[in-house]
């Protein structure tokens, strides 16, 4: 990352939600909010005018839903590099799995600790996931217990054991740090086999890699417990 703040567009269909977000990260130092949208709709264009680095993205909204908004900024090569986080009031709701599927880069409920809030919007800014490794196993455990037939794990192949491993401690929801400390390595060493797995997997962040994780059956509920 540069000097230049991290630029954060705010979508929601609530305007003090908006307001309160946009205090909080104001407060944050080197974070900068470039915008404001009501749906979806209005995302996308603030997203081609603004080019943030960090959209705060509702899921539930009128005219375009987070979800569809999402797909569509995430798969527009014009706006590679942008960033999507998706807002939800619970954390086991229903829509999250789908937004990590359709390229949201991680979620935050809305009563997120503002240090949390900054925190988060800098590290997704950085290329990192934003997955709470509690939320992830509780989503993780949700999803199995309605998912089909896991897909063939054919894509997998091209992982390595270790790789393989550490993508399943991902999926789980381990920091770089507990991965190191589970195989007895270097926090740089797990980072390292983790952008592998993200390169041989052509995940674009960690996010998609949890997705690949379970949708693959490399992760099931309750293995790690």
């Amino acid at each position: 990352m540069s000097d230049r703040p991290v630029k954060v567009l705010l979508v929601d269909d609530q305007t003090l939600v908006r307001a309160g977000f946009r205090v909080l990260l104001e407060r944050g130092e080197g974070i900068e909010v470039v915008g404001e949208a009501a749906d979806g709709a209005e995302a996308i264009e603030a997203v081609r005018r603004s080019r943030p680095d960090v959209v705060l993205m509702d899921i539930r909204m009128p005219v375009l839903d987070g979800l569809e908004a999402t797909r569509r900024i995430v798969t527009d090569e014009r706006l590679a590099g942008v960033r999507v986080v998706m807002l939800t009031t619970y954390e086991l709701d229903e829509y999250v799995f789908e937004a990590l599927r359709v390229g949201a880069s991680g979620f935050l409920v809305k009563d997120t600790e503002p240090v949390e809030l900054i925190h988060g919007v800098r590290a997704v800014a950085q290329g990192d996931a934003l997955l709470s490794p509690g939320v992830t196993r509780r989503l993780i455990a949700e999803f199995a217990a309605r998912a089909k037939e896991p897909m063939p794990a054919m894509e997998l192949d091209v992982l390595t054991d270790r790789e393989r491993e550490v993508m399943g401690l991902v999926g789980a929801g381990l920091s770089n740090e507990q991965i190191a400390e589970r195989l007895v390595v270097s926090p740089a060493t797990a980072k390292t086999h983790v952008s592998r797995a993200m390169v041989k997997l052509n995940a674009r962040d960690r996010a998609q890699l949890v997705v690949f994780a379970y949708e693959s059956g490399l992760v099931r509920p309750g293995w790690l417990e």
